[in-house]
């Protein structure tokens, strides 16, 4: 996902401008703002002159006034509940378990604005989630992959949201993923070491890198091979890097069995 930036533009008024309110010389520049939304920029202290925040739309500019106005990237708009059925395995007053089914994004994100797990928990749970993961994601204390199926912790406050993510961070938290990976494992049980980071190809895609990306090890075991083209293995994370079995069993050559992004058919 690529990071928005606010726009910075820099303008230098001209003899023609001297005299002019700063919001109708800005509108008169800057032909794709409103002048209405210019307006609440310099009301926001968007726009400074010499370096001292303009708050006043009618402010007359002089020749040579050097004007310069940030537009932010706008906030996302926070997430509302929406009834989406859930699978809950169990719940209390500090937590809920429940089984993700696959499909279903964890949280709003560009391209899944809503129908999320998020939107699903806020209309079961209203506004006792926790917090501390920030206004677009609360009560998530970790993720799994849109396509990924299984169980899911949420926190239903901060005091729980916070022991729950030490108990990941300490790794007193087991973590168990079944996947069906092209080809068969040999050997049948083992570790996967190698940093993850971004594909240098690819910006859309993690690899294991040789040089920085984050540590990452996952240790697998053969469950069931299916003939000679496929294997049911069990994989245990000791990091939760983005895509990390993907990215480590199709580094071995056994990629996820329907993984259009990692996956190349088999081995």
């Amino acid at each position: 996902m690529v990071e928005q930036v606010s726009q910075k533009y820099k303008l230098i008024v001209p003899e023609s401008g001297e005299g002019t309110r700063v919001d109708k010389f800005l509108s008169s520049a800057l032909a794709e703002l409103s002048r209405t939304r210019l307006k609440s920029l310099i009301e926001e202290g968007q726009v400074t002159l010499g370096g001292v925040k303009l708050t006043n739309p009618s402010h007359r500019v002089k020749s040579g006034d050097e004007l310069n106005i940030e537009i932010p990237v706008p906030r996302p708009p926070l997430p509302k509940g929406q009834e989406i059925a859930l699978n809950i395995e169990f719940e209390d007053d500090d937590l809920i378990v429940l089984e993700k089914p696959p499909g279903l994004v964890v949280h709003p994100a560009p391209g899944n604005p809503d129908r999320t797990l998020v939107n699903a928990l806020i209309a079961h749970c209203g506004s006792s989630l926790s917090g501390i993961g920030g206004e677009a994601r609360p009560g998530i204390v970790h993720r799994l992959d849109k396509d990924t199926s299984g169980l899911m912790l949420a926190a239903k406050n901060d005091y729980s949201h916070h022991h729950l993510a030490a108990q990941f961070a300490d790794h007193t938290l087991d973590r168990a993923y079944l996947a069906l990976v092209w080809g068969v494992v040999s050997p049948n049980q083992g570790e996967i070491s190698g940093n993850i980071g971004r594909n240098p190809g690819n910006r859309k895609k993690m690899a294991v890198v040789p040089y920085g990306g984050k540590t990452a090890l996952t240790s697998y075991k053969l469950k069931k091979t299916l003939g000679d083209w496929a294997s049911l293995v069990e994989c245990r994370l000791a990091t939760g890097r983005t895509h990390q079995i993907r990215v480590h069993m199709a580094s071995i050559s056994h990629s996820v069995i329907g993984d259009n992004l990692y996956g190349s058919g088999i081995k």
